[in-house]
């Protein structure tokens, strides 16, 4: 959004229909005072373009497909076959026919209304694909669309996040699951391979691992040391801190990978930039009551 606003901040007035005026406007002052950079230098694109709507609602479109995709985790993982979260009740409500269902009506709602702001966009490009230069009375329809996708967008985030703040994570249904479902497999290849087995033959030995806890309903850190060994006499005792979860996980650490180490690096660098993105209302206020 805010790369946008470099480029959208630019003021039309005194465009006139198309051609500017023979009035002697300032349009550098005007445009000052109302808090845009300048203004826009051409005066036919600037009544009869709308690519800043169409190039904002995108971005809005662009928000609520995320948005839309963390509600889907949000819905699968707080059913029932997941169980990973609990939903506050301030953002969920009860089924009208089942006494025990929790409905996450605030994530299912924000998915849905993906779809308005997506119907937003495809209007204003529908409605600006065959008019000719420069303003038509067509593009009286941006307004309508353009506002109600703000509020929507808007108050979906408002939501989102109140929602996320009061949500409980079941930490250890998401352990056993990522155990059972075998996250750590490629982590066991890649001990026997620390241990001078080829990566053919130590794939091809997980796999046997995983059928054998297919069959016995475990996990790999569950198996005895000798199951482990009669697939592979390569494993010693040191496998199962190999495979551990958090050995797992915090030995990732490329920039971008889930090790605790590099993400508190990336999450302090994205604060940062947070703060450095900050939209300067308060500066552009201060400025015009001066």
């Amino acid at each position: 959004m805010r790369d946008i606003y470099e480029r959208m901040n630019y003021c039309p007035l005194g465009s006139g229909a198309l051609a500017g005026t023979t009035y002697p406007l300032d349009r550098d002052d005007t445009a000052r005072a109302l808090g845009f950079y300048g203004p826009t230098r051409n005066s036919m694109d600037g009544v009869s373009d709308r690519d800043y709507v169409i190039e904002f609602l995108a971005a809005l479109s662009t928000i609520m497909m995320h948005l839309s995709r963390f509600s889907e985790e949000l819905i699968l993982w707080n059913s029932n076959e997941y169980q990973f979260i609990e939903m506050d009740d301030a953002y969920s409500t009860g089924s009208s026919i089942m006494p025990q269902k929790k409905n996450p009506d605030i994530a299912e709602l924000v998915r849905g209304k993906t779809g308005r702001v997506y119907g937003a966009l495809i209007s204003i490009l529908t409605t600006m694909k065959g008019i000719p230069l420069a303003y038509n009375k067509d593009m009286q329809e941006d307004k309508e669309l353009t506002f109600d996708a703000i509020d929507t967008a808007k108050g979906c985030l408002a939501l989102f996040n109140g929602m996320l703040s009061t949500i409980r994570f079941r930490k250890e249904q998401m352990r056993k699951s990522a155990a059972l479902g075998f996250t750590n497999a490629t982590d066991a290849a890649d001990y026997l391979v620390n241990h001078g087995v080829p990566f053919r033959d130590a794939h091809g030995i997980v796999g046997k691992i995983v059928l054998y806890c297919l069959e016995h309903h475990c996990s790999i850190d569950e198996m005895p040391l000798d199951a482990l060994q009669a697939v592979s006499p390569v494993f010693e005792e040191d496998i199962y801190e190999a495979i551990a979860m958090e050995t797992c996980v915090n030995k990732r650490l490329t920039i971008g990978g889930p090790g605790k180490e590099v993400m508190e690096q990336v999450i302090a660098m994205e604060e940062q930039y947070l703060e450095e993105s900050a939209f300067p209302c308060e500066d552009w206020e201060k400025a015009l009551l001066a």
